[in-house]
């Protein structure tokens, strides 16, 4: 059976809420398919259903029987929202570790009466394999599941695969942040490049308890089974012995601290075999053989007849090995915690099997918890997750084609869809190695973060824009960008890679192009430019204009254009001086009154003049010479306009032979 399902067959319903908040202040209960926020009998907030990337909503089929409001909706992923669909969960700092735990129910939501088949991944790391049929309790009730797991971004992608053409489906998420050092543990170099998966969680002596059960506090949020689920009774009794539930007459000490913080209540119960000469308890937990597996064992001396170290003492045997002797009165006295973890490695069946053994008295246990060990997956390059997320936005890539979450991991997954990835060099992370969206038919552009891509063969149709002056890693080797609408120069940054097949043709492209690119099909590559009326500057394409450059116009015209500008301008003011400041000058006449009066004589004298000059130089006026007729009286004399009125500085005749225009100064003086 898969990873999962082996876990569901002892899970029970376990209603998820958090009654008190974390030590560290954060956490964070969505509501998948949810339309509003509520709050719980339990005090807790559940968001409406956000941070998707596709999808769509629907009810469970009996509701009624559903006791939390957030089990009776859900979100599904159907295969035409993509194979590949993530919720992306803001965590409230850049690093830390945290608890995720999801409820998953399918109840025949959709009338087809066929559980889906699907995985579940957290950052890029296969946690959960649902497979079809579940079993009937897990499908119609749900079922929830938990895991601890570091993190060191903003956002946590929780992300859900299809198989075939099944719909994933979810019931709520909740993220609470922990103590960074909870659950450590010695296993190879860093226990914080694993993931530790709950194969397992209960509490001797007690029913179910913890947040969504009861208001008994759990820091980390965690929700506590009983441990007849896994308890063996046919082995337990030995010369008579029987199973006995205790519980604790004074208060615990050591409990509800760093970094763990397990609760008082947890040790406030505990199991014993009683009798003549000791007994046995026997659990069987169900594991995948895959896998290595962390056991944390959890002991309190709570009887008050045991007041002495070497009163109880027993064996902990693992799958038949002896790996401890406990004596918890030695190690912490009465009415304290003790707890003990124990890697289990190399397993060879699904179930694995803890013993207590008497060696002096009974044995005793409070709880226990399994947790598979699941290395963290390989991960795309940051760098590269940022270039693909800004060309899926810039290409408009369709929900169908599922670029959602991590672009390469899982290694199990298939990477997105048009998407090649292969191991970076030293083997630490995965790089996209091609993109071939050829026959997609995407609208889009090619974002500049695309420089961020190595290794890359890239293939595209049907675009827009420019092509990113940043394209063109070394380890470029082939670009295929033919039949777009690409505007703009080839940049030089394409000069620098490796490429050997260059199929630019078919797009409108103009400028000079760079000899390195056209060098590609001389040392036996292929190059294809065929098609972009405006290139020029390389053999089989027209010669570039004298100023035109390979971005276009070169240095040396752009100069020689601002020169002519310049000239014209250097003119043109030149004229409005002339023209207007100069002449303003001579619109005003200051003097002493007697002045003025000399001053007014003398231009009605030139005014009579002026009128006589006009009748002789209209009655000897060409023939070819036309006046162009304006309102206001004609002055021909510049140099000495009448004081009143206003003027106009043009006279314009036109030369009948030529058609050219041309002006004379003159004044047209208006009333």
């Amino acid at each position: 059976m898969s990873l999962l399902l082996l876990l569901l067959l002892f899970l029970s319903l376990l209603p998820s809420s958090l009654s008190l908040s974390s030590p560290f202040n954060y956490s964070l209960h969505i509501d998948c398919g949810g339309l509003v926020n509520s709050t719980d009998a339990f005090r807790t907030t559940w968001l409406s259903d956000r941070f998707y990337s596709g999808g769509a909503t629907s009810v469970v089929s009996e509701p009624l029987r559903f006791l939390h409001q957030q089990e009776k909706t859900l979100r599904y992923f159907p295969i035409s929202s993509g194979k590949k669909n993530c919720y992306s969960i803001p965590t409230d700092s850049a690093g830390g570790r945290y608890l995720l735990r999801a409820f998953t129910v399918y109840d025949n939501y959709d009338g087809k009466s066929h559980s889906p088949s699907f995985d579940v991944s957290v950052e890029g790391t296969l946690v959960f394999s649902w497979r079809s049929p579940w079993p009937e309790s897990v499908s119609r009730s749900g079922a929830y599941s938990d895991l601890f797991f570091y993190h060191d971004e903003p956002v946590v992608d929780v992300c859900f695969y299809s198989i075939a053409t099944d719909s994933p489906v979810i019931g709520s998420l909740e993220l609470t942040q922990i103590d960074p050092k909870a659950y450590s543990f010695e296993y190879a170099k860093n226990s914080s490049n694993y993931i530790l998966v709950n194969y397992g969680r209960f509490s001797s002596g007690s029913d179910q308890w913890g947040p969504g059960f009861s208001n008994d506090t759990d820091f980390f949020g965690r929700s506590w089974q009983s441990d007849a689920e896994f308890r063996l009774q046919a082995v337990s009794i030995v010369n008579g012995a029987t199973i006995k539930a205790i519980s604790a007459v004074k208060p615990i000490a050591n409990v509800e601290i760093s970094p763990n913080y397990f609760p008082e209540k947890l040790y406030q119960t505990a199991i014993t075999a009683l009798g003549n000469g000791g007994g046995i308890l026997e659990y069987e937990l169900p594991v995948d053989a895959k896998l290595d597996y962390l056991l944390w064992f959890h002991f309190a001396e709570i009887d008050v007849s045991v007041t002495k170290a070497g009163q109880r003492v027993f064996d902990v045997m693992v799958n038949g090995e002896n790996v401890s002797r406990v004596d918890v009165y030695k190690e912490v006295g009465g009415f304290a915690a003790f707890d003990w973890s124990y890697v289990v490695k190399n397993l060879s069946s699904t179930t694995l099997n803890v013993r207590l053994e008497s060696v002096v008295g009974a044995p005793i246990i409070c709880g226990l918890e399994n947790y598979a060990i699941v290395p963290v997956d390989l991960k795309t390059i940051p760098d590269q997750v940022t270039a693909m997320k800004a060309l899926k936005s810039s290409l408009r890539v369709p929900d169908r084609m599922g670029w959602n979450g991590d672009p390469c991991a899982p290694t199990t997954w298939d990477a997105w869809e048009g998407v090649t990835c292969h191991l970076a060099k030293d083997e630490s992370a995965l790089v996209v190695s091609r993109i071939d969206l050829g026959s997609q038919g995407l609208k889009g552009y090619i974002s500049d973060q695309i420089s961020l891509l190595t290794n890359l063969e890239f293939e595209l149709q049907f675009l827009g824009g420019s092509i990113p002056s940043g394209l063109g890693q070394k380890s470029l080797v082939k670009l295929d960008l033919s039949n777009n609408k690409l505007t703009g120069y080839i940049p030089d940054s394409l000069t620098s890679s490796s490429l050997q097949l260059v199929f630019l043709n078919d797009n409108l492209l103009e400028g000079q192009v760079p000899e390195e690119i056209y060098s590609i099909g001389v040392h036996g590559g292929a190059i294809d430019l065929a098609g972009n009326k405006g290139l020029c500057g390389v053999p089989s394409l027209p010669n570039c204009p004298l100023f035109w450059g390979k971005h276009g116009l070169s240095t040396g015209g752009k100069v020689g254009i601002a020169l002519s500008c310049l000239l014209v301008l250097s003119a043109l003011l030149f004229g409005i001086y002339y023209c207007i400041i100069r002449r303003r000058r001579n619109d005003y006449d200051f003097g002493l009154p007697h002045e003025l009066m000399s001053l007014a004589a003398r231009e009605i004298d030139i005014t009579d003049r002026n009128h006589l000059w006009l009748s002789k130089w209209r009655a000897n006026m060409p023939k070819d010479l036309y006046r162009l007729t304006m309102v206001g009286n004609f002055n021909p004399n510049p140099e000495n306009p009448p004081r009143t009125g206003w003027v106009w500085d043009a006279i314009f005749w036109v030369w009948g032979g030529s058609g050219a225009a041309k002006t004379c100064p003159g004044q047209v003086r208006g009333s």
